[in-house]
C-alpha cells in the first residue's frame, strides 16, 4: 500500500505539517525527504533500510554520497539524499563557530567525526583557534598515512601563521574504523607540538576519528 492511501494522521508530511519535525522517527524524517518509495517499498520502509544498512542516523550522516546505497534507490534520490547530509555537516559547522570558546574534546568532537569518519583515505586536518578558543577555521591539511612522511611540521606551522592561530587541533580519521593512536601518530604529535612552541602556538588536543567516538590524545596524556 502506499503511503498516499495511509490515513492522513499516519502520513510523514502530513505528520511534520500539523505536529512539527520532532514528532516523526528518523525513518518518517527520511521519508519526507526522499519524497516517495521504490518499487515494492514505500518511503519509510526505505528510509528504515537505509538506517538498518548505515547502522543509524549518526553513521548515515557521516557517509560519503557514494555510500548511500538502498536496492531502488536511484540518482534523484542518491542526490537529495546527500545533499541533506550536507546540509547538516554545515550545521554542525556553524554551531561550533559560534560557541564562545571549546572547553573540552566533545565540543569539537560532533563536528569533526562528521567531516571525517566517511572518508575511505586518511585525512589530517587542522582547526585553528584564537586566543580564547573560539573557531578561526578548518582545513584539511594532508591525505594518506599520519607520519613524518607525509605530515610536514614546515606546513603546519605556515598555516598556523597564515590563520593567525593562538592554539590549534588536530583530527585525523582512521579508515578502519579502529580510533587507537599508533606510535606514528603519537610520534608526529610530538613532533608538531614542539615545532608549534617554537612560534607560541599551543596544541590543545589531536582527535583520532574512527567509527565510535572520537579518542582525544590529550586526555589519554599522550601530548
Amino acid at each position: 500500500m502506499s503511503i498516499r492511501q495511509w490515513p492522513e494522521s499516519e502520513r510523514p508530511r502530513e505528520k511534520l505539517l500539523k505536529h512539527g519535525s520532532a514528532h516523526l522517527s528518523d525513518a518518517e524524517l527520511l521519508a519526507v525527504l526522499l519524497g516517495s518509495g521504490v518499487r515494492g517499498k514505500d518511503a519509510i520502509t526505505l528510509g528504515r533500510e537505509l538506517l538498518m544498512q548505515a547502522g543509524g542516523l549518526n553513521a548515515l550522516l557521516a557517509r560519503q554520497e557514494g555510500n548511500i546505497r538502498a536496492a531502488g534507490l536511484g540518482p534523484a534520490k542518491r542526490a537529495r539524499l546527500a545533499a541533506a547530509l550536507e546540509l547538516a555537516r554545515r550545521s554542525l559547522a556553524e554551531q561550533l563557530a559560534e560557541q564562545p570558546s571549546l572547553r573540552n574534546p566533545h565540543d569539537s568532537g560532533d563536528y569533526l567525526s562528521a567531516r571525517l569518519r566517511h572518508l575511505p583515505y586518511e585525512v589530517f586536518a587542522c582547526l585553528y583557534l584564537d586566543n580564547r578558543h573560539r573557531v578561526l577555521a578548518f582545513e584539511e591539511l594532508f591525505r594518506g598515512t599520519v607520519d613524518g612522511a607525509s605530515v610536514h611540521p614546515r606546513e603546519v606551522v605556515r598555516a598556523c601563521l597564515k590563520h593567525n592561530a593562538a592554539a590549534v587541533i588536530f583530527a585525523h580519521n582512521h579508515p578502519s574504523g579502529v580510533a587507537e593512536p599508533s606510535s606514528a601518530d603519537q610520534a608526529i604529535t610530538q613532533e608538531l607540538g614542539q615545532a608549534l612552541r617554537l612560534i607560541g602556538v599551543r596544541l590543545l588536543d589531536h582527535l583520532v576519528i574512527g567509527h565510535a567516538a572520537p579518542v582525544s590524545m590529550a586526555a589519554r596524556g599522550l601530548l
